[in-house]
């Protein structure tokens, strides 16, 4: 699959085509093409650099689900060591829209919740693209005590278009899982650090995301609602997703200067895709200097930061 598949992308397209026809050129018919080659490829290089430094809320919101993008499973085979995963909520069964379980991260050992997609076909029906159920998030808190109890950080990975809106998670509950996690993360005793890889749509996302550290990829987003179901509800029609994407402010840079997010990673240009151990290399980092600070409270600290930090979210007018 070409690195290029997005619709604002085409002009890269049209030349990174350009460069491996002029390339298969000098192989085939002996015309030396270096010229024309180098010379595309620093077009290229321009067009990147003044299409990727212009992009709009909604073209971020494209590159956060970009079929090529790194996905939770790729993170924790690439940061991870000593992976043991944890299956089923003990009520119901195992939802694998979330995985969960125990790996170390740099020699320190983490209770690691994600949302997974899948990539192909397959993988996302067995993953339910990402949309966790009630036993999902009931694994994940299952998950969240054992750390507790065994007093191990938290590492939660967020990437998921919302939870499932089918009628069965309704009737298992779904609302009263995600406010059971809600509640019982504010007051874990152990640090919990969130960061958001991709998508991060509404309570689907926040029930494995009420952290301590908010950890946003540059072009990941994080909202209520995504900017389709925001445009079905306010416009009538989800086809007014580049405005509602404008006015939900979506954007990793948008949560930074709102104190919901509390740092940014920078993305090489284009998205995570186009070098992804550097992504992996600089989320292991802030990771660890994230750990090394929250390990340092104490239980009642932690708990009274964590709180103080939502209490602080935010701007009102009491007028």
């Amino acid at each position: 699959m070409s690195l290029f598949t997005l619709e604002f992308e085409k002009p890269l397209k049209d030349l990174h085509d350009r460069i491996i026809h002029a390339r298969s050129l000098n192989s085939t018919s002996g015309v030396n093409n270096a010229d024309l080659v180098n010379s595309l490829e620093l077009q290229l290089e321009r067009e990147k650099n003044n299409i990727y430094s212009n992009l709009t809320r909604w073209q971020k919101v494209e590159i956060a689900r970009h079929p090529m993008r790194p996905h939770s499973s790729d993170y924790i085979n690439n940061i991870c060591s000593n992976w043991y995963e944890i299956h089923g909520d003990r009520k119901f069964s195992d939802d694998k829209a979330i995985i969960a379980g125990f790996g170390y991260i740099n020699n320190i050992k983490f209770a690691i919740i994600a949302q997974e997609k899948g990539r192909n076909t397959k993988e996302k029906l067995k993953h339910n693209f990402g949309m966790s159920k009630p036993e999902g998030y009931r694994k994940a808190l299952r998950v969240m005590k054992l750390a507790e109890k065994f007093n191990l950080p938290i590492l939660s990975l967020i990437d998921t278009p919302g939870a499932y809106p089918g009628i069965g998670a309704e009737e298992r509950g779904q609302s009263q899982a995600i406010a059971d996690n809600l509640f019982t993360m504010s007051t874990l005793e152990v640090p919990i650090i969130s960061v958001v890889i991709g998508e991060g749509a509404s309570g689907g996302a926040l029930a494995i995301g009420l952290a301590d550290r908010i950890i946003c990829l540059e072009y990941s987003w994080f909202s209520v609602i995504s900017p389709e179901g925001c445009a079905s509800i306010l416009f009538g029609d989800s086809s007014f997703n580049k405005e509602a994407a404008e006015m939900l402010k979506v954007n990793s840079r948008d949560l930074f200067d709102m104190n919901i997010a509390d740092k940014v990673i920078n993305e090489p240009v284009g998205g995570a895709h186009n070098d992804e151990n550097k992504v992996y290399s600089d989320v292991v980092e802030v990771i660890c200097v994230e750990y090394k600070y929250l390990s340092s409270l104490t239980k009642s600290k932690l708990v009274a930061e964590r709180i103080n930090k939502y209490n602080n979210i935010g701007i009102y007018n009491n007028e």
